[in-house]
This record gives C-alpha cells, structure tokens and sequence, in this order.
C-alpha cells in the first residue's frame, strides 16, 4: 500500500493537535500500522497529546553538523537519514517526528529544509503520515510537506473560526492543491453553526468533557477511554481516511 498523507490545519486554538493525536491513535487501533506522526509546528506539543516523551527535535540539528562531520563515504542523504532515525520516537504501531524551534535567534529555514528532506526520505516506510501542522498554510505554501493525500481543516464553529477555515481553504487553491481532497472538521460542536459557511462536506466532533478533562490533569489526550464522543467522532474520520486510501490503491 502507497503511503497516504495527512495534512491537518487551522487556527490556532481550534484542537488541531487534539485532532491530530486521536487520528493517529485511531489509525493504529485499526490495525493500519505503521504510522508516521509528524508535529510540523515549531511548538511541538504533539507529543504530549500522544503521551510520549520527546528527547530531540528537527530544529536543535544545527546546519553546520552537516556540512563538517559527515563520515567519509556517507552521502549527506544518508547522513541525514541517519540523523533523522536518532531523532524518531518509536511507540507501538506509530513513531512521531518533531520540527521543534531553532537554537537561539536562528530562522526556521534549516529546520524546514529538514522536514522537507525527512518527509521524502521516510515517509516510504509508513502506511499513513499524520502531520500536525502550525496555524496557517506556511508549510504548504513552502512545498516543506510535499503534496498531501487529504487536507483537514479544523476549526471551531463559530464565524470567526468558519471564515477562517474557508479563507485557508481558498489559499490552498491558489497554491495549486485544486486536486486535494479538502475535509472540514467542526471541533468542539454544540449542535449549532453558520450552515451557510461550510464550504465543503464536514465532520463534526461534539463538545468532550472528557477532553477538558486530560488537558487539565496533563494526561494525554490522545489516551481517551473507547466510547467517548471526541474519540467516536475521530473514529469515523479515520473510516473515511481509509477508504480513502483503498481507493487510491485501485487507481
């Protein structure tokens, strides 16, 4: 099976890291192992909502290692390849990647360059990539991503968030991704929203308190027990998501 990736966006504040993690979870409970998380937000939380440990991110590796210490008959491919397995957190039927901040005053070019390289070099291991991007398009826009199999927009279901969702929407456009599947995902519904504002078909995930819950006790809320509405809700994304790739896999 083809790798099938991912792209999950939005404003910040929307849950796009909460969505991120239950999607993953989801993706392993069905058996479609291995998955490749990928936090592209340089303030990588995206481990925590998993509940793993991160040790060491995209943005520490400094520009110079790579330039003065690849070892003799190493390509810097294959350096960084290597590079990036040190980096990788390995949990049972996924491993989860981070983007991280640059030491210091640096830019993110670097560490864009990185992910961009580590997107091409082991997303071919993997059955599906969950990338948990930073509020906006900034790593479509850049190309850091590649093209992704399926853009999830998230938002909440207010107008503010709505208008949001359908101005990244129209950006996407414009980038040239007319071909990508966009999915909205109303976050934190209550049964209510501006209807006339959706501007494709949408997944609703209802209000959790069992959310709410985890993220004020600091437990992971990608652990939520079988059965909750937020994990019910990803669930059926996650079925989409899947047929969605079984057919690409015929064509």
């Amino acid at each position: 099976m083809r790798t099938f990736s991912i792209a999950i966006t939005g404003k910040g504040g929307t849950g796009k890291t909460t969505v991120s993690a239950l999607l993953v979870r989801a993706l392993v409970d069905a058996g479609e192992t291995p998955v490749l998380a990928v936090d592209a937000d340089p303030n990588s939380n995206l481990n925590e909502a998993l509940g793993i440990e991160l040790h060491e991110t995209l943005g520490y590796m400094r520009e110079g290692t790579f330039r003065e210490s690849i070892p003799p008959g190493m390509t810097r491919n294959a350096y960084i390849e290597l590079c990036f397995r040190r980096a990788i957190v390995e949990e049972k039927g996924f491993d989860l990647v981070a983007m991280g901040r640059p030491e210091g005053s640096g830019c993110y070019c670097f560490a864009n360059d990185l992910l961009k390289t580590c997107m091409t070099l082991l997303g071919r291991d993997y059955r599906f990539i969950v990338i948990d991007n930073e509020a906006g398009m900034e790593h479509l826009s850049r190309g850091t991503i590649g093209i992704p199999d399926i853009l999830i927009i998230v938002s909440d279901p207010g107008v503010r968030g709505m208008k949001t969702a359908a101005r990244i929407h129209d950006l996407a456009r414009s980038l040239g991704l007319s071909s990508v599947p966009v999915l909205l995902v109303l976050n934190r519904f209550k049964g209510s929203t501006a209807d006339s504002l959706i501007p494709e078909p949408a997944l609703f995930i209802p209000e959790d308190p069992a959310i709410e819950k985890a993220e004020l006790s600091g437990m992971p809320v990608g652990s939520l027990k079988e059965g909750s509405p937020a994990r019910v809700a990803v669930e059926r994304l996650a079925g989409i998501i899947r047929s969605m790739a079984r057919e690409r896999q015929r064509t």
